[in-house]
């Protein structure tokens, strides 16, 4: 199936594992495996899929990670990742990602840190990190994102702080912080982001 583009297993509870043959759909640009309950890892092969731009691994909750190999799909544009509830931390290749521009983590209860190397991701546009109840703070290279236009965190409680490099982000039209009832402090010129439109934030 060297000409297939576009891959839907959705649903597949009963999926435990991707064969290693994966690796050779050289066309690939779509793979959904959202509802995959049962997949708890993804073959290295998935590093052969240039030509991937979409990777959906909503609800995957007993998903622990994701290979290093994740980091040669140079053409991926979207990594979504919600609801993957035993995910507890992404491997420094993400930061290869050049092509990334998506990356939604929302409800990834287990997700403690980001790597370093996310500072590295220069065309990455949205950042959605919701309800990522356990993560403590963000690196301090978040403020190396020069594309990045949407950061949210929203219910993130265990969120004391943010880094003071997040005024570097020229780039930030919008950031929510609704609910991180934990934050004890912003950084001194949060509002002096050139494209800045939206702030939110709601501690009860």
């Amino acid at each position: 199936m060297s000409a297939l583009q576009d891959l839907h297993l959705n649903s597949c509870g009963g999926l435990k594992e991707l064969p290693t043959s994966i690796g050779q759909l050289s066309a690939l640009q779509n793979l959904h495996l959202n509802y995959c309950w049962g997949l708890r890892e993804l073959p290295t092969s998935i590093g052969q899929l240039s030509a991937l731009q979409n990777l959906h691994l909503n609800h995957c909750s007993n998903l622990q990670g994701l290979p290093t190999s994740i980091g040669q799909l140079s053409a991926l544009q979207n990594l979504h990742l919600n609801n993957c509830f035993n995910l507890q931390e992404l491997l420094t290749s993400i930061g290869q990602l050049s092509a990334l521009q998506n990356l939604h983590l929302n409800h990834c209860w287990g997700l403690r840190e980001l790597p370093t190397s996310i500072g590295q991701l220069n065309a990455l546009q949205n950042l959605h990190l919701n309800n990522c109840s356990k993560l403590q703070e963000l690196p301090t290279s978040i403020g190396q994102l020069s594309a990045l236009q949407n950061l949210h965190l929203n219910f993130c409680e265990g969120l004391k702080e943010l880094p003071t490099s997040i005024d570097q982000l020229n780039a930030l039209r919008n950031l929510n912080l609704f609910e991180c009832s934990n934050l004890q402090k912003l950084p001194m010129y949060i509002g002096g982001f050139n494209a800045f439109q939206t702030f939110i934030r709601q501690v009860v």
